[in-house]
């Protein structure tokens, strides 16, 4: 399918998931390369993993918004609150949308499904929703919805590297099920309403200021407390990790292409619509990884030269909703946008290393 250009200077854009990992990075991407935008930062801050980040992340932000011609607004809420994201909607009729708001984590969507639905179904639903209704009375309407999709839609899948051309109908978890939906909902949408959407799907994403739960953060604090780091199916698992400023190059990329719309032969519009992969498309071996971060917290000051990591491996069999292996295919991010991840494991490593140790071993963490 084809791409409309947008140019993102004056434009009017909403980022959902601001106070997030990936949704903090983008705003402040945004800063430095647009000019006279207007950003609108949306977030509830939940406490699904420690605020603390969460509110550094926004205290970030607001010191990046005074070196920047933007504008820039943050408001504090939930996408799940209809009332809400219309009310936005109505206020800054907003050019381009990105949604990355969602609750996150595979393992956490098995004891919390309320949850998942609540933001990533009922959320999702009214960013829909509030796009279709952004061209009422003649109005110009949302441009480009750009939303997060996850590798996870992917399953138990067996060939790999995973294209956005294979079935994606057997989830393993929950959390995928509803990244799924988001991509079912949204062509129906972008088919019923003529509403150009793309969704992308995220692979493994790590980096410095992420989320503590994930697999490499949790790690480096249990090393810390000299606990034992758990590999799951004994080491024989490969994840297609992606650092942050990869995901944060595709995503602005893909908000300036926007799916070109079209008339089909039944005079009906052809949906605009897409979904790609961004993934560093060379999946690494769990036990190499938990090596490389070791080398690198201990580089970084953040472990003694002397750290014994042999005593501090523990191999165990897999756990639910878990799958072996992730793996992109991003040929079609390449082939569209231009743009292939490039940061390898030890250099992102390397930084995520360098900030936890500027974060966590500051002088008011003493």
């Amino acid at each position: 399918m084809g791409k409309t250009k947008i140019c993102l200077d004056n434009k009017t854009i909403l980022v959902t998931g601001s106070a997030g990992f990936i949704g903090a990075k983008l705003v402040e991407r945004l800063f430095s390369s647009c000019r006279n935008a207007n950003i609108v930062g949306l977030d509830s801050v939940n406490d699904y993993y420690e605020t603390e980040l969460k509110e550094y992340r926004l205290k970030t932000l607001e010191e990046a918004s005074k070196n920047t011609d933007c504008g820039y607004i943050f408001v504090r809420g939930n996408i799940a609150d209809k009332a809400l994201v219309d009310s936005l909607f109505k206020k800054y009729d907003f050019d381009v949308v990105v949604n990355l708001a969602a609750q996150a984590g595979v393992r956490y969507s098995i004891d919390h499904p309320d949850a998942y639905i609540e933001s990533n179904i009922i959320g999702f639903y009214n960013i829909l929703e509030a796009c279709r209704h952004s061209f009422d009375g003649g109005k110009k309407g949302v441009e480009h919805l750009v939303y997060a999709s996850s590798s996870s839609v992917y399953g138990g899948n067996k060939k790999v590297p995973f294209s956005t051309d294979d079935k994606v109908d057997n989830p393993v978890s929950l959390y995928a099920a509803t990244k799924k939906s988001n991509e079912l909902l949204a062509h129906a949408y972008s088919k019923l309403y003529d509403i150009p959407s793309t969704g992308l799907r995220f692979f493994t994403v790590y980096g410095e200021a992420g989320r503590p739960d994930m697999f490499y953060f949790s790690a480096t604090k249990k090393l810390l407390a000299g606990e034992k780091i758990r590999i799951f199916n004994y080491g024989n698992c490969k994840r297609d990790f992606t650092y942050v400023s990869d995901i944060i190059e595709g995503v602005f990329r893909v908000m300036q292409g926007a799916p070109s719309r079209g008339t089909g032969e039944d005079s009906l519009p052809i949906a605009p619509y897409a979904v790609y992969n961004i993934g560093g498309g060379k999946p690494e071996n769990l036990l190499d990884f938990v090596e490389t971060l070791q080398q690198e917290l201990v580089r970084a000051g953040v472990l003694p030269v002397d750290f014994d990591f042999e005593a501090h491996k523990e191999l165990g069999g897999m756990q639910p909703g878990d799958v072996t292996v992730t793996y992109a295919d991003s040929s079609a991010l390449e082939r569209d946008f231009a743009f292939t991840p490039k940061v390898s494991l030890r250099e992102g490593l390397r930084k995520f290393a360098e900030w936890y140790k500027d974060f966590y071993f500051r002088e008011d963490k003493r």
